[in-house]
């Protein structure tokens, strides 16, 4: 349970609570007031017994490092149903721009000093993992930074990738932004931020978004209660006219951190 927590029926309505970078929460299809910023997805697996000690090094240290350097923390979560790894979410003003406070962050006598400590019972990471990606024009957040959101315990969070058949992104974009995210919110889904990689290799077939649900179990009656909504059978059978477009989707369930910014 995050700290400072409110009323979920605040969470749900709102949707988001933007932090001093943001801009107000936009409907789907409308244009930010701003250029995007880019955004990115890291994953972290530790060895067995030391994800504590990556915690406690994030919170007591690397966010206030991050935004030293210029970097915007967003979310951070732990899988639910996988263990020893972090997720985590944070914003650059442009894909030079984290570069430049990589390299920054990785030079700093600080974070080595840090970084130092917090291995003298052993190392830590095992693999890190890291994606750049860039808001649709539907996305609820494009600008600034996704929203600190401040829940309830129970609230789940949901990374989800959907891979496209070839030529079948621009489709699968259509059908989130004229349909998908209307219906989702119908059925007690919270629409976050959905974006596509800036890899070469992806950018074209995937789709990357992050929804909330009220609990795990309330994710569960909210997919069956959208599964079996007449509209999305409509929607989904008018988008496949022309042939599948999803081949792969990938779904995690996500508990954020009790350090994952609150305001």
């Amino acid at each position: 349970m995050i700290k400072h927590a409110i009323c979920l029926s605040t969470l749900l309505t709102t949707a988001f609570v933007f932090s001093a970078l943001a801009v107000s929460p936009a409907d789907a299809g409308e244009k930010a007031d701003k250029p995007a910023m880019v955004y990115e997805l890291r994953t972290y697996t530790t060895l067995e017994g030391r994800l504590p000690a990556l915690h406690a090094r994030f919170r007591d240290h690397t966010l206030q490092l991050f935004g030293k350097h210029g970097i915007t923390n967003v979310m951070y979560w732990t899988p639910v149903d996988k263990k020893n790894t972090l997720v985590y979410l944070i914003a650059h003003a442009s894909r030079e721009a984290a570069d430049k406070s990589w390299k920054a962050f990785g030079s700093d006598a600080e974070w080595k000093k840090v970084r130092a400590q917090s291995m003298k019972d052993g190392k830590i990471l095992t693999g890190v993992k890291r994606q750049f990606l860039t808001p649709t024009n539907y996305s609820p957040t494009k600008s600034g930074g996704l929203a600190s959101l401040v829940n309830e315990k129970g609230v789940v969070f949901e990374l989800r990738t959907y891979t496209t058949n070839d030529g079948k992104l621009a489709n699968l974009h259509a059908r989130f932004s004229d349909h998908t995210l209307s219906l989702f919110k119908k059925h007690g889904m919270t629409n976050l931020i959905y974006t596509t990689p800036m890899d070469e290799k992806t950018a074209s077939n995937t789709l990357v978004y992050v929804i909330a649900h009220k609990s795990r179990d309330a994710a569960k009656e909210s997919w069956k209660a959208f599964i079996g909504d007449p509209d999305w059978k409509k929607a989904y059978r008018n988008s496949i006219k022309d042939g599948k477009l999803v081949t792969k989707v990938q779904s995690q369930y996500l508990n954020a951190t009790d350090y994952s910014p609150s305001k």
